[in-house]
Formats: structure tokens, sequence, C-alpha cells
């Protein structure tokens, strides 16, 4: 029980630590350091989506298809929450449908949705690692959980700085920053709650937060992260963001 809650915060610390950045930085970010950022981010999206999700996904199934359809899932999802949510992407440009609400609840909303799937992903591998039939390691599961914390320090820095950049103060700005996190802890203590109900389906179920994790990464931030200057440093961070996970997950795995 102490891993499993051990598990669904360290993911949460990582946002709260990200967006702490604010109280240490007394600029905007620099663009270079965003486009870093944002590459390792996605570096450690991919490496995690592939290692701790999809493959332990095929290893539980004889069949792709319910790999498959999960992953197909998972993007068909975060497709319809954009675009029935209204929210602002990093560099400003709003998406969804037409609103008054203000810039900072838009952003909020953004990375709320964002960061549900990777909580699920979190609970989906504890739940693995809670069930003989699985297969999956507690260890394995803590790998993920730290991949994704060690994404949200900088998707926590890259949601307070602008805010504060736009006037907020710096308690306002940190605070939305770490609670855009918080849907992640909520999110994977539902999937571990009902774990012995999703247990059959977890093949679809890791392949789905594989595909929701996968389409913030081709939606959001490649896309960002590649656009104007600096985008070879958004590259580099890609390689070492991905190299990183993949070293955790296959020594704590």
């Amino acid at each position: 029980m102490e891993a499993i809650l051990i598990g669904l915060l360290i993911p949460f610390a990582g946002t709260a630590l990200g967006a702490a950045f604010v109280f240490f930085m007394k600029k905007d970010m620099p663009a270079w350091l965003q486009k870093v950022l944002m590459g390792f981010a996605s570096g450690v999206m991919v490496a995690a989506s592939v290692w701790s999700l999809l493959i332990p996904g095929m290893q539980m199934t004889d069949s792709i298809r319910p790999v498959t359809i999960g992953l197909l899932g998972g993007f068909a999802f975060l497709l319809l929450i954009d675009q029935v949510t209204p929210h602002l992407h990093v560099t400003g440009e709003a998406e969804g449908p037409r609103t008054h609400l203000s810039k900072t609840t838009m952003l909020s909303l953004a990375v709320t949705i964002h960061n549900f799937p990777e909580g699920m992903a979190v609970g989906v591998a504890l739940a693995g690692a809670m069930s003989a039939d699985v297969g999956m390691s507690v260890a394995g599961a803590l790998a993920l959980s730290l991949g994704i914390a060690i994404q949200n320090v900088p998707e926590g820095a890259i949601i307070s700085m602008p805010l504060r950049a736009a006037g907020n103060s710096r308690w306002k700005s940190f605070w939305v920053g770490a609670l855009s996190g918080a849907v992640e802890p909520v999110g994977g203590l539902l999937v571990v709650l009902l774990a012995s109900i999703v247990t059959p389906a977890m093949p679809y179920l890791l392949s789905f937060a594989a595909g929701a994790m996968l389409y913030v990464v081709v939606e959001e931030l490649v896309p960002e992260a590649s656009q104007g200057p600096h985008s070879n440093v958004a590259t580099i961070g890609f390689a070492i963001g991905f190299a990183l996970m993949m070293v955790l997950d296959v020594l704590l795995g």
C-alpha cells in the first residue's frame, strides 16, 4: 500500500517542483530552455509509452487487436476532449469552442486534460503490479511514475512561468501550475480502486494510456518545440529524455 501511495504522488510532486521555478526565475523562461524542456518531456513520454505501456500490453495477450484498439482509443479520447473543451496551448493559441474564460483558466484546463491520462497510466501500471496474473513489477510501475514525474517538472515550469509573465502573482502562478497535476493521483487512484475489475482489460488500458500520452506529444509538445529558432536543442532534449526513461524502465522494470 505504501508503494502504491508513493507511486500515485510522485508525478504530482514533479509538477509542483516545476511550478516552483517561478520563485527562482525573475524573467520569462528563455526560449531555448523552453524548447529543451518540451523536447525532454516528449522523449520521456514516448519512451514511457513504448517500454512501460505498449510492450507490457503486448506481452499480456496473444493478439495484437487489444493493443491496437486501446492505442487508437487513447488518441480518439484526447482528440474528442480537445475538441469539446476550451483550452490554451503553451504558445498562447486558443483551441476548442469559443469561450469567455480567462487565459489562466484555459491554460489550466489544457494541462489538466493532458495530465489525466498520465495519472491513469500510473494507476494501470500499479494495478498490474498488484495482480499476480499480469506479471508487472512494482519497480516497473514506480519507474513509470518517476519518468512521468521527471516529465512533469518542465511541464510545471512551462505553465507557471507564462502565467507569471502575464501579470499573475508568483503564488498564484505556482498554485495553478502545481494543481494542474492534482488530477494525476486522482485518475491513478480510480484505476487502482477498480483493479480487480480492470485486470482482464489491462492490455486495452495500457495501450489506451499510451495512445493518450502520445497524442499529447504529437499534438502539443513536438509542434511547439520544433517551431522557430532553437529547434535543434529541442531535439537534443528529446534524445536525453527518451534515453533516460528507457534506462529507468530497463533497470527498474
